[in-house]
């Protein structure tokens, strides 16, 4: 059985930093993951055997997204 779960960044300003990430992520993505990002959605759509692997690898996923945005904070702070 194949379980699949999808993320999508619905506000414009999400979207757009949402984008940002996944561009820089999108080397270590997984074959178990594809990004969609265009100008009416950024999305990631992640496909799995095995809910354990699925939850794994969406939970990596996460983490690293909140890593690039405390980045993207950063560097809007040290822009000020």
């Amino acid at each position: 059985m194949k379980i699949t779960g999808t993320i999508e960044f619905p506000d414009p300003e999400s979207r757009n930093s949402a984008a940002r990430i996944l561009k820089a992520l999108s080397p270590d993505n997984l074959r178990s993951m594809e990004s969609e990002i265009s100008d009416e959605r950024v999305a990631v759509h992640f496909h799995s055997e095995k809910i354990g692997s699925l939850l794994a690898t969406i939970d990596d996923f996460l983490m690293n997204v909140k890593i690039g945005e405390g980045v993207e904070q950063t560097l809007a702070r040290e822009k000020q």
